[in-house]
């Protein structure tokens, strides 16, 4: 919808900073991270139950969107009459612990030490998750006036590709948002974008024979050490040349390798798969025949052996980017200047559910507290402060579309 550029009173950005309290925030987000709604299996309804609890409190229409029952995604709705839908996306599916011999802190202990919480999920994704909902509480008790519809939508499933989570949302007809901001750990930078991706799994056949005789056979797995070398002399030099302003450059990594079936036969088959992550302007389909033609090339005077080159796994996407002087853009970038923070845009290296949305047209940000570095690692951590500033953020940028007299 037309929006005039987003401003903020200050006046009514006090009264609603007032509203956040650092004790509310912070318990919220150690009860959430103590819940181990971990994916798989992805069962996020405790976790759900206890978004939904202040919300519904402070007024917000509570509905329960799922296509199972262990899968359920929270729509909580503030309306306020005619104007824009702004939806806050984050999800509280978290990745498993691992060893938990690698961890200091319990993995679902919510631990507090020099200001940080730790735990499994406590930034990847409770603290976007508690940053939204405490700010829109904010909003909510402040009594400062608003116009159109704010949308706390919390989801299942983003750790697994969000089919049962916000797809499941974005493709609702009953939720069609003006602006979204997805949360996601951006230490509190705005975010216009993120990386597109393609798989690609690599095959090389050759032929068996005896390991004593190994110019009976064609090995399939020296065949592949070339196909490697090849893509890191040609293709990912090539890779690093194609930029664009908000993100790291384009980039692809060899993430598994399989091959062999004993250790005294030539291996008739090796298998990689390439984790590629594409910028603007890169097409899927043409990043899988890239790769094609040099490993062709690097196989093509080996007798006995051939390549296959196909699409694998998640991917199939190209990166999403919502224009500068989009009014969720500036009203996020208005709460950071207010608050004194990071006002340079930049992009999103991971995939996010925020993709979902953008496929429909909304446009679409990620902002949240956290360094993504830490992600699913041992002794993930999120920092008290970090989660106050972003808390603010939110309550101001929904301020600025919302707000009205």
């Amino acid at each position: 919808m037309t929006l005039a550029s987003p401003r903020l009173d200050p006046e009514q950005a006090t009264q609603v900073l007032a509203q956040i309290d650092e004790r509310e925030v912070v318990e919220f987000l150690q009860s959430l991270v103590r819940i181990p709604s971990v994916n798989p299996p992805g069962d996020v309804r405790d976790a759900i139950a206890r978004c939904r609890e202040p919300l519904e409190a402070a007024g917000f229409a509570i509905e329960i969107l799922a296509e199972e029952e262990t899968k359920p995604n929270l729509i909580a709705r503030l309306e306020r009459g005619s104007g824009p839908v702004l939806l806050w996306n984050a999800h509280v599916d978290v990745v498993p612990t691992g060893e938990e011999s690698a961890w200091t802190y319990p993995p679902f202990g919510a631990e507090i030490h020099d200001r940080r919480v730790y735990g499994r999920g406590a930034g990847d994704d409770k603290a976007s998750v508690t940053a939204q909902i405490m700010a829109a509480l904010a909003l909510a008790r402040s009594g400062v006036p608003l116009r159109g519809t704010l949308i706390v939508n919390t989801v299942a499933d983003e750790e697994i590709g969000g089919g049962l989570g916000s797809q499941l949302v974005a493709e609702s007809d009953n939720i069609r948002p003006d602006f979204v901001i997805v949360g996601e750990q951006t230490l509190n930078r705005v975010c216009v974008g993120e990386k597109g991706g393609q798989g690609v799994r690599v095959t090389v056949y050759g032929r068996a024979a005896h390991g004593a005789l190994p110019w009976e056979g064609a090995n399939a797995i020296e065949g592949m050490a070339r196909v490697i070398v090849a893509l890191q002399d040609e293709l990912w030099p090539e890779l690093a040349k194609r930029t664009h302003p908000y993100f790291h450059p384009s980039s692809a990594c060899v993430s598994l390798i399989e091959g062999g079936v004993k250790s005294n036969v030539v291996p008739d088959r090796c298998t990689i798969h390439i984790d590629r992550r594409i910028v603007p302007g890169e097409k899927p389909a043409e990043v899988v025949e890239e790769i094609r033609r040099v490993a062709e090339q690097a196989v093509t005077r080996i007798p006995g052996l051939r390549v296959e080159v196909e699409p694998a796994g998640w991917g199939g996407r190209e990166a999403t980017v919502v224009a500068e002087d989009s009014p969720i853009v500036k009203a996020m970038l208005a709460a950071n200047q207010y608050l004194g923070f990071d006002t340079t845009l930049t992009g999103f290296s991971m995939a996010t559910d925020g993709r979902h949305f953008a496929a429909r047209g909304y446009p679409t940000i990620i902002y949240g507290p956290g360094d993504p570095s830490l992600a699913h690692k041992p002794d993930e951590w999120v920092g008290i402060d970090e989660v106050l500033d972003a808390t603010r953020a939110y309550a101001l940028a929904g301020l600025a579309i919302l707000g009205g007299s």
